[in-house]
């Protein structure tokens, strides 16, 4: 029977993105959902999504989030100290070649992150959800807020109006990492939209939509790009049998 996740949208989210040894990603993903999902989750963490990353084999990407980051601590010692990573966390760093490419971040406005996830986690060994996820990623100069301000008051409306709406909104939460165990990427000041769709053409579709939307193609896109310090990155996520997010 699926599993019941309760509670409000956690207001702080860890963005991880590993990269692994060559074709062992079924292989962590298959660990990773049978042994830690629930062990997580009773330490006090909400694990929000797993993906495979469309465009690398290796890559697996996933998304926890934290009441707080007072709670963020409590939960990372309690899971990372506690049976279930003791038993099987050698077999998963045994899969990664890199696992510290990790954005901390927060939901804007506060409580919007991944408000709308089902309550039932399905269980394990469900197959995977016929979905796409898509998550672009735009970086900024530390300090600046002005192509965050774009993003939230001008992009987030072309895409609600174009689209199905983003699930989330989520920018960098600047608090020091009390966890200095798991490293966290410093310096950044990114924006990231969530965004589910039935399948990628549908995503193709509503990327021309916004494309040829006016306001975006003559304001917005272009003020946005004259603020970020590179092209946007965007993750072509496919979800894993039990990720809330899909």
């Amino acid at each position: 029977m699926p599993t019941d996740i309760l509670g409000p949208p956690p207001a702080v989210i860890e963005l991880r993105q590993y990269t692994l040894r060559p074709r062992r990603r079924d292989e962590l993903i298959e660990l990773f959902d049978r042994e830690f999902v629930e062990s997580q989750e009773a330490a006090g963490m909400t694990v929000l999504g797993q993906f495979r990353d469309l465009d690398d084999p290796d890559r697996f990407v996933w998304l926890r989030g934290f009441p707080d980051m007072a709670a963020r601590h409590r939960a990372l010692a309690a899971f990372y100290g506690g049976p279930a990573w003791c038993e099987h966390g050698p077999h998963a760093n045994d899969t990664m070649a890199d696992s510290d490419d990790v954005l901390l971040l927060r939901p804007v406005p506060t409580g919007s992150g991944f408000a709308g996830l089902s309550s039932a986690r399905p269980p394990v060994g469900a197959p995977p959800p016929d979905r796409f996820v898509a998550a672009t990623v735009w970086s900024f100069p530390p300090g600046r807020h002005d192509g965050i301000a774009l993003i939230r008051d001008g992009l987030l409306s072309v895409l609600r109006e174009t689209g199905p709406a983003p699930l989330a909104f989520l920018v960098t939460e600047p608090a020091h990492n009390t966890f200095s165990r798991l490293p966290v990427r410093t310096g950044e000041n990114v924006a990231a939209i969530f965004t589910s769709y039935p399948d990628e053409n549908a995503y193709r579709r509503h990327l021309t939509d916004i494309r040829v939307h006016p306001p975006a193609r003559g304001e917005i896109l272009p003020a946005v790009e004259r603020e970020q310090t590179a092209a946007p990155r965007v993750l072509r996520l496919a979800p894993t049998g039990r990720s809330l997010i899909s």
